[in-house]
């Protein structure tokens, strides 16, 4: 099946009992056995249930992998990858990344004793001065939240194999629609389902997809064991939203090109990250291994004054202001002080997230609309 087929019908059947089409909400917590240990298939629904089966067999044909499980949020799915480790152990990150993978593994994890190092990886020989015997995993985003910048997975994943390594991406922004890191050579593909996947702004969610059998079941007992699954009716809701991923991802990849070079020519705008430009340092590498730049756009008022980047925020109309990102409608957001307010301000403006920074996420609406919401905005300033 090609991508647009596999996002309709991967992973469902119609419902043998009655015949619907759509995937039933099994909303039960447990399921009847003839006797002891004679059942269905299905014993306690935070281990298993039927919508949550569909989904994750959907999820993981999307990525091209074999096994898929989902979490009740991004940063389950992210908590369950970082118990496989063991106290002592490393991990290599990307240093521009979500705020709230930052948190977990600074805040949480490194109190377990599990040590952390925050490297850029545009240059992957940069790993090099890291890489020692008690690495365990890398993890990389990409692009990265809210910069914008790109990892060559190929590259990483052949260092990772060459020393014996874990590497794990969130996919989160590319989507399977644009990106498959499996087939690139990771070993872990984490999305916040919440955001492009879900597609609707109306569910929490989190996803690993892999394809190695024993790290699957590694994953599944966590999963269970610590219980960060999902409800029935959330499965059924990102099962809805996927149906119509391809073609979303297709107008959120056109309005992004449109609103990122309408930012790039404004005399009010001082920067603009967005992988699609071909002077991105890394526009090359984003060119090869995705098959479409997305609609994420972060951009810097011109004399890089919070309160200019304040009045743009709380002047739009369509973008609206807040959390999150990957919903069919606009939204803009301000990483300093909402999505990356955990990382301490000198290590975000080591990366060049300042405080008039401001993160986009384009939705699907009509473009001209979109702009025209940009430039009200901006003439105030």
């Amino acid at each position: 099946m090609k991508f647009g087929t596999k996002a309709i019908h991967a992973g469902v059947e119609p419902d043998p009992s009655t015949g619907a089409i759509m995937t039933p909400i099994f909303q039960t917590s447990t399921y009847v056995q003839a006797s002891p240990g004679v059942h269905k298939g299905y014993e306690y629904a935070r281990t298993q249930n039927p919508t949550r089966d569909a989904l994750q067999k959907n999820l993981a044909a999307l990525e091209n992998g074999k096994f898929g499980l989902c979490f009740s949020s991004g940063l389950g799915a992210i908590d369950a990858v970082i118990k496989l480790l063991k106290p002592g152990d490393e991990v290599i990150s990307t240093n521009d990344l979500y705020g709230g993978t930052y948190r977990i593994f600074t805040k949480v994890f490194e109190k377990y004793g599990i040590k952390f190092h925050f490297i850029p990886m545009e240059n992957p020989a940069s790993m090099a001065d890291y890489i020692n015997a008690n690495t365990k995993l890398i993890w990389a985003e990409t692009p990265t939240n809210p910069m914008m910048n790109i990892v060559d997975i190929a590259e990483i994943a052949k260092i990772a194999k060459q020393h014996g390594v874990l590497f794990a991406v969130d996919n989160t922004f590319a989507t399977p629609f644009l990106q498959n890191p499996l087939d690139l050579g990771a070993d872990i593909v984490m999305h916040s389902v919440t955001k492009y996947l879900g597609g609707h702004s109306d569910t929490v969610m989190g996803a690993l997809i892999v394809n190695d059998e024993a790290l699957a079941q590694q994953l599944a007992f966590i999963q269970n064991a610590c219980g960060a699954v999902p409800g029935p009716q959330d499965c059924f809701l990102v099962l809805r939203g996927i149906k119509t991923l391809h073609l979303r991802m297709e107008r959120h990849c056109q309005n992004g090109a449109s609103i990122a070079h309408f930012l790039r020519n404004h005399p009010k705008v001082e920067k603009v990250y967005w992988p699609g430009f071909e002077d991105h340092p890394n526009h090359a590498v984003a060119k090869k291994q995705m098959r479409g730049f997305g609609g994420m756009i972060s951009f810097v008022i011109k004399g890089y004054k919070l309160d200019d980047a304040l009045k743009v925020m709380e002047n739009l109309h369509y973008f609206s202001l807040a959390e999150s990102l990957g919903g069919v409608e606009s939204l803009c957001g301000h990483p300093a002080t909402m999505t990356h307010a955990s990382i301490p301000k000198s290590e975000r403006e080591k990366v060049g997230l300042v405080d008039s920074l401001i993160r986009l996420s384009v939705g699907i609406e009509d473009v001209d609309d979109l702009k025209e919401d940009l430039r009200k905005a901006l003439a105030l300033i």
